[in-house]
């Protein structure tokens, strides 16, 4: 007989929240549906993933978990799972999403909430400076003495950019802006998509005292199309090396500013009692560029560029009320990212005193996963070409598991999307075959999938070794686009700003909920932020 499961009332997750008690309030819907609506702290952890996710983003089983959906059956078998991954204190929310808004719970809009509505209340109480689009473009016109730094991610930056702008993430601008604006006259206009990045950027040069004036993009790039003015596309300028007394004066900076947010300080020693403590969970994570931690960092830290750690501190750190321990090699991005987590909340510290040779894990940090349960058949991509090659057709069907935009931009001839979320509605749409091979990018999600499949139909059911990423390799053709859709395409949230086809309506309705995002944190009143 299954038991029931405990469950948790939106008072008992809203009392923790106040208390800064550790809590995972996780969602586990697809990410579209969660960004439709969900409570300010909730995390997402679409059902379908749980394996692959929950031991490196919730590492201490002992965490208190909430698991909801929004009525969808989700809810009670991803908690099951989470018990089966070894989590001791994993409940329901009374009521799921619905139950949360009869209580009063405020709702909230969008993916990276937490970050927004802080950087809404930042440029609310500190007035930080900004120009229009239409100002800075005058500017450019005018060939003022104006740089343009870009704080968002470089990728996000090739696809489309401010005319002159220089891809400078958001953790390396105080390190480097001295280096791109030496003379002390030059204004630096910070932008990124929207606004939470240039608030946050502008802020921080404001913050560490740099000499230049400074000021946001007002709307970024969004504000710059509803200006009516073209953006680049493809853009390669990055940031340059900086000089040692560049980089030492921003050292000093930066901690000066983090020890105004209240930052705490940690050693070797700290780490390793932190991680014998059996109560608390503790992240570290390496602040620098995705290159130089690959080049080498230290062990057992993860790789979080400062920037996008304070963007997405709910993706990075799902754990409200955790320990943050952040490292760099220079004190600058370490210190400067620490004290934008420390303002939203967190128990933050920057680990002091560690030197280059400390520093010598390369490569990627490993993500733990558990084995799928039941032996695993395995086909290789060559097998699999030849059966459908030569088999009648429908004989063997292929069920991709990747994110749908990896789907649309390659897929095996003839595969099926499929959510793992939803493997039983979808194997419902899908013609029955005799036999069924699995896949993803790695083949590595697809491998939890294979037991379900063979409950659900009865036939043959094998993973492709290597995945789609062996069948590339090995030369084999490939589809392109929305060919077999057995699962709707809600693994991905459109957002309102990125990519550079979005309708105008979109893009303007996305800066009318950022700016009432201040209200929404008034009605919530769990935030806990302090703006220096």
């Amino acid at each position: 007989m299954t038991l029931p499961l405990p469950s948790k009332t939106f008072q008992d997750v809203r009392q923790a929240l106040l208390a800064r008690q550790e809590i995972a309030l996780i969602d586990v819907r697809e990410e579209d549906p969660f960004a439709q609506a969900h409570p300010l702290f909730a995390a997402n952890f679409p059902a379908g993933r749980l394996e692959l996710d929950a031991w490196s983003r919730i590492p201490r089983r002992a965490t208190a978990i909430v698991v909801y959906d929004n009525g969808e059956g989700l809810a009670d078998p991803a908690a099951r799972t989470l018990q089966q991954l070894g989590y001791t204190d994993v409940a329901l929310l009374d009521g799921g999403l619905q139950g949360w808004r009869s209580a009063g719970g405020e709702i909230f809009k969008d993916v990276n909430v937490p970050s927004k509505a802080f950087g809404e209340l930042v440029e609310s109480q500190r007035h930080t400076p900004s120009l229009s689009a239409e100002e800075v473009k005058a500017l450019l016109d005018s060939e003022a003495d104006v740089v343009v730094l870009d704080a968002r991610r470089f990728d996000e930056y090739q696809t489309m950019s401010i005319p002159t702008g220089i891809s400078v993430p958001g953790a390396e601008l105080v390190l480097r802006a001295q280096a791109l604006a030496p003379n002390p006259a030059t204004r630096i206009i910070v932008n990124c998509a929207g606004r939470t990045r240039s608030i946050i950027g502008t802020q921080s040069l404001v913050n560490a005292g740099i000499s230049n004036p400074v000021s946001a993009l007002r709307n970024g790039t969004i504000g710059w199309t509803l200006a009516g003015q073209k953006l680049e596309h493809g853009a390669e300028r990055r940031f340059t090396a900086v000089s040692d007394e560049q980089r030492a004066q921003s050292a000093q900076q930066a901690r000066a500013v983090a020890d105004r947010a209240g930052v705490k300080r940690a050693h070797a020693e700290d780490l390793a009692r932190f991680a014998a403590e059996a109560g608390r969970t503790t992240y570290t994570y390496d602040v620098r560029t995705p290159e130089e931690f690959a080049a080498g960092h230290l062990p057992g830290f993860r790789s979080a560029p400062g920037g996008q750690l304070v963007q997405e501190s709910d993706v990075s750190a799902p754990v409200r009320g955790a320990r943050l321990v952040l490292a760099d090699l220079d004190g600058v991005r370490a210190n400067m990212s620490a004290s934008w987590l420390a303002q939203m909340g967190w128990d933050v510290w920057v680990l002091d005193g560690a030197q280059a040779g400390d520093f010598n894990e390369v490569g990627a940090s490993p993500s733990p996963v558990p084995e799928p349960q039941g032996p695993i058949a395995w086909a290789s991509p060559a097998q699999l070409a030849q059966w459908l090659q030569t088999e009648p057709a429908g004989h063997t069907a292929v069920l991709d598991f990747t994110t749908s935009a990896d789907y649309v931009k390659r897929h095996i001839p003839g595969a099926w999307f499929v959510l793992r979320s939803e493997l039983a509605q979808a194997a419902a749409r899908i013609p029955g075959a005799k036999r069924y091979v699995l896949t993803c990018g790695s083949s590595l999600l697809a491998r939890y999938a294979a037991v379900d499949l063979a409950r659900l139909t009865g036939a043959e059911v094998l993973v492709l070794q290597g995945g789609t990423l062996a069948w590339m390799e090995a030369g084999l053709p490939l589809e392109h686009g929305e060919t077999h859709l057995a699962s709707p395409r809600t693994d991905r949230y459109r957002r309102p700003y990125e990519g550079t086809d979005n309708p105008r309506e979109a893009m303007q309705g996305y800066l009318d909920w950022e700016y009432g995002l201040v209200d929404q944190l008034g009605r919530d009143g769990t935030h806990g932020f302090s703006v220096i």
